[in-house]
């Protein structure tokens, strides 16, 4: 029999990756490039949804060199499948291009609005969604604020879309009145749709000013939305006529591909955006109220549904320490260094503390900005590391805290993405959580399972979920020591007046 292949990709905030994976679900080829993000203000950060799609075929050709290099046969890819950012959009003309920037959940020009939605206090969000209030990084804002502020998107503006659907729309030679979103990216906009019957909802969409016009279709992720058009077949150098799927959202391929297929599960997505995920039966009151900070999604699969929170510059906070203080931008391996430097330095570092809002604070403290406080002449690069290490993992311990209020049992955490391949950031999460952390043999992410669900669609996998538990192998453990843990938690409650204080500061 000819050997099957399936070609996902991730379409990630800082870069995107592609990969061929084969029908024992082994990768023969992998590409990846950089994306480009641009802070026109402060508090505002947009991309080019174009350049995504250029990106993806860019990859998409070099995956395609790399098999005919080991004599594979390009003909045997059987479907495509891809993942992007659920929080997320930008508009398009009849066309299907973008029409305006592409804004994601780092973005803040939606906080008025947001104060004065919060203000109206309607219970609808969170009976229908699952969030109980606005927040800045939700999609339907960002629809709100390009019709207010861009004249064209009343003029020619056809959809809003997020950036996988843009990518595999182009692919498919679509346009842009056949755009559509996959049932759980869908939760992605926070407000506006039905979280358990998996339609836009009416009446939030009338509270919001957004006419349904402007709304893609939704879809299952599996279902196929058209096939790879001759020009980009030409481009990449896949044949035509590949079927490409509908997609889904980063989040939930990456927490699918974990093993959190049930509720009780968790799961750290280390990747730009740090994202700790819980699954649940469905929405949980005290999850969903005012002040939680908590994000309720829908999964890929049927009635799969979880909560998460996030720092919203967590990964990134590690990227611009890396490339603008360590200076070097172009050395990944750079990491390991400074792990070896930061281990040096103890626990806690002392009391030196690094606050991670660098795109703007959140929560009880909108205020705040990136700071770093504390500092020795003791203090050098391996303890500025740590710092930056630690300062996400108190933000999470925020949300760890509301998770355990709420009765969620927290004794076992899978990290994924690329922050799983650090042991030092591993062991810290474990020590500032009081937690086991797990990582996985198959660290892949959302792109192998990306391949997997692309199997499914074209019914050379039937039990999508027997599938995914099947590969589930630990790679390595981390245990929590108690005496550090107590430590992290004294820390805990002095940053929280340094953030009080930051706050004050920042209003006056």
């Amino acid at each position: 029999m000819e050997k099957r292949y399936y070609l996902g990709f991730d379409a990630g905030t800082q870069s995107v990756k592609v990969a061929v994976y084969d029908d024992q679900m082994q990768e023969v080829a992998m590409a990846t490039a950089q994306t480009a993000l641009n802070y026109p203000q402060p508090g505002w950060v947009q991309m080019d949804v174009g350049e995504y799609y250029q990106l993806i075929k860019q990859c998409m050709r070099e995956c395609s060199c790399q098999m005919a290099a080991k004599n594979l046969d390009v003909r045997g890819v059987r479907a495509i499948m891809g993942d992007g950012i659920i929080c997320g959009i930008a508009c398009v003309d009849a066309d299907g291009n973008a029409i305006t920037p592409y804004i994601n959940y780092l973005d803040s020009r939606t906080a008025d609005d947001v104060e004065a939605l919060k203000a109206q206090h309607l219970a609808i969000w969170g009976e229908e969604t699952g969030n109980a209030e606005p927040n800045v990084m939700f999609p339907a804002m960002f629809a709100r604020w390009f019709l207010k502020n861009i004249p064209e998107v009343k003029e020619k503006g056809v959809k809003f879309v997020h950036n996988c659907p843009y990518i595999l729309m182009h692919l498919a030679g679509l346009s842009g009145a056949d755009a559509f979103i996959d049932w759980g990216t869908l939760s992605g906009w926070g407000l506006g749709y039905n979280v358990v019957t998996k339609e836009w909802s009416p009446k939030q969409l009338e509270i919001l000013g957004l006419d349904r016009k402007y709304l893609p279709r939704v879809v299952k992720p599996w279902d196929i939305i058209g096939t790879l058009c001759a020009a980009d077949a030409a481009e990449t150098g896949f044949p035509a006529g590949i079927p490409i799927c509908a997609g889904a959202g980063d989040t939930m391929e990456s927490m699918m591909g974990s093993g959190i297929l049930e509720a009780g599960r968790a799961v750290d997505v280390a990747g730009t955006c740090a994202m700790f995920c819980v699954a649940t039966d469905g929405i949980i009151p005290e999850l969903s109220s005012p002040g939680t900070g908590l994000i309720f999604n829908s999964g890929t699969l049927p009635d799969t549904y979880f909560y998460w929170g996030m720092v919203r510059t967590g990964g990134l906070a590690l990227r611009w320490f890396k490339d603008s203080i360590a200076r070097k931008e172009t050395d990944d391996t750079y990491y390991g260094e400074m792990d070896r430097l930061a281990s040096r330095h103890p626990a806690g570092c002392e009391g030196a503390m690094f606050i991670p809002y660098l795109t703007g604070g959140n929560g009880e403290f909108p205020h705040v900005r990136g700071t770093f406080t504390g500092l020795t002449l003791d203090s050098d690069q391996g303890a500025l590391w740590r710092c930056v290490l630690e300062g996400i993992g108190y933000d999470y311990m925020e949300v760890t805290d509301r998770y355990r209020a709420a009765g969620i049992d927290l004794n076992q955490l899978t990290v994924t993405e690329g922050g799983s391949r650090d042991a030092l950031w591993n062991q810290i999460k474990a020590d500032m959580l009081s937690t086991h952390v797990q990582t996985l043999q198959v660290a892949g992410g959302a792109v192998p399972t990306n391949c997997l669900v692309a199997a499914r669609a074209v019914g050379d996998i039937t039990n999508l979920k027997a599938v995914l538990q099947q590969r589930l192998a630990v790679k390595d453990s981390y245990e929590p020591h108690a005496e550090l843990t107590t430590l992290y938690r004294k820390q805990y409650e002095k940053r929280r007046h340094i953030l009080a204080a930051l706050n004050s500061t920042e209003t006056m």
